[in-house]
């Protein structure tokens, strides 16, 4: 029996498809169609597909043509599925040629002509694009514009904004938020915090998707309101904390909850970036977010999503560069649970080792800096044989892919957040705690 094997992603299967996997099975008796898993497609920069892994797979399967469906998960496993699994040929799209010529060391490599004029990147190109409106100040928007132009199905058109330099550095004239909402199916917002509330409710008032900086609100009570908007309106609302949306990231919460540090005790979390805060000025861009809002719900992320949102007490401790204003140079804060702790330190003019510790019982996750951005992690133990490092890809500091969750959504209709709706109620209530603090102090 000549077994024969072959690979793809098979994203919205289409006749060039099935055709290619003919071909492949006319060449043998037996195929094994290999389906690149999520995180192996992001890991090469696919991270437009539209349809799961389990999708996919499913969509191979009602073809009838595949004797064996396997799932192609790591760079590599080629060779070891060829050698587990007796394989007298390899085959691919002629697209290929020459690139996987290493294999002939191991059977034969047969190149296919795929059929012209129909590709799964056509299909999504030729979709309806979402048209986007970015809204805010922050340096962050000319990175959210760039990725953008790596996802499928989406398009940047405008850009409300007092920043005549990122205007410019768009191509774009920056026009009223009013008048930006009439042109558009979505925003993304990254404007001062204190803004967010309002410029969130206009938006799903008008029906349009937002997709927000967190905090969405600065009080537990409107970003409750918010969500019950978005419901009401069909209108998806989601969270923007690029780490939730890195693979790394994600693997790492799923390891810490299988218990392979046994229980979590603690979560401490640091971030911090120096600031020239010397001068406050009313209208300066850097300064609309203090260090709470600009670095605590990215810390805060890790405790809430590993020890839950109902901590027993809670301990802020700050300092301040000017108290009028509210802005906090540095902030330590305490979530104290039953039988755990969770520590975030924060700051804007204080700079610490920007690293996530995950101390659990029979070992630690350790991050190194800058963690929210992280490709690789660390499970250590008392017994430094046993450690295993972790490595992943990391595209677009993680933006690109809550661009695809986000898109996803509003075309499914299903949230697609990484970001739990009671984490989101949770750093607004701190947020609300701290201000509400410090203003009786001021008073």
């Amino acid at each position: 029996m000549i077994k024969v094997i072959t690979y793809g992603t098979y994203d919205l299967l289409h006749r060039g498809h099935i055709r290619l996997l003919e071909r492949a099975k006319a060449l043998g008796d037996y195929l094994i169609v290999g389906v690149t898993s999520d995180d192996y497609d992001k890991s090469r920069g696919k991270i437009n597909v539209k349809q799961s892994l389990m999708e996919r797979i499913e969509a191979i399967r009602a073809t009838g043509i595949a004797d064996e469906i396997i799932v192609e998960e790591y760079e590599g496993q080629k060779i070891d599925d060829i050698k587990r699994y007796g394989v007298d040929i390899f085959t691919v799209g002629s697209d290929w040629v020459g690139y996987f010529d290493y294999l002939k060391d191991f059977c034969k490599v047969v190149y296919l002509e795929r059929t012209e004029g129909v590709s799964s990147s056509d299909i999504r190109t030729q979709e309806r694009k979402i048209k986007f409106g970015l809204v805010g100040e922050s340096p962050i928007t000319s990175k959210f514009a760039k990725e953008a132009k790596a996802v499928n199905g989406i398009e940047v058109v405008a850009i409300t904004t007092c920043s005549e330099e990122i205007a410019k550095s768009l191509g774009y004239e920056s026009l009223t938020y009013s008048d930006l909402l009439n042109v558009v199916d979505a925003v993304y917002i990254v404007s001062e915090p204190s803004l967010h509330y309002e410029q969130i409710k206009m938006a799903l008032t008008k029906g349009k998707h937002v997709l927000c900086e967190t905090p969405i609100a600065l009080s537990a009570k409107q970003n409750q309101e918010l969500f019950e908007m978005a419901k009401s309106n069909s209108c998806v609302l989601m969270d923007s904390i690029k780490t939730a949306y890195s693979t790394a990231y994600s693997r790492l919460l799923l390891l810490a909850k299988t218990d392979k540090i046994g229980k979590i005790i603690s979560v401490d979390a640091t971030a911090t970036s120096l600031r020239d805060i010397s001068d406050i000025r009313e209208n300066a861009i850097d300064h609309k977010w203090n260090s709470i809002t600009a670095w605590g719900p990215t810390a805060m992320l890790p405790v809430f999503q590993l020890l839950g949102t109902k901590y027993k007490q809670l301990h802020i401790f700050s300092k301040f560069s000017n108290r009028r204003k509210m802005f906090d140079s540095f902030t330590k804060v305490h979530f104290v649970y039953d039988d755990a702790v969770g520590t975030i330190t924060v700051g804007k003019g204080v700079k610490s080792e920007g690293s996530l510790i995950i101390s659990g019982t029979e070992g630690y996750i350790y991050v190194p800096a800058p963690w929210w951005k992280t490709d690789y992690f660390e499970i250590r133990y008392e017994n430094t044989s046993d450690n295993k490092r972790y490595f992943y890809q990391l595209d677009g500091e993680g933006i690109r892919y809550e661009l695809v969750a986000f898109v996803k959504a509003i075309e499914s209709g299903k949230m697609n957040a990484y970001i739990d709706q009671k984490v989101s109620l949770q750093i607004s209530a701190v947020m609300e705690e701290f201000y509400a603090n410090h203003l009786t102090e001021l008073n």
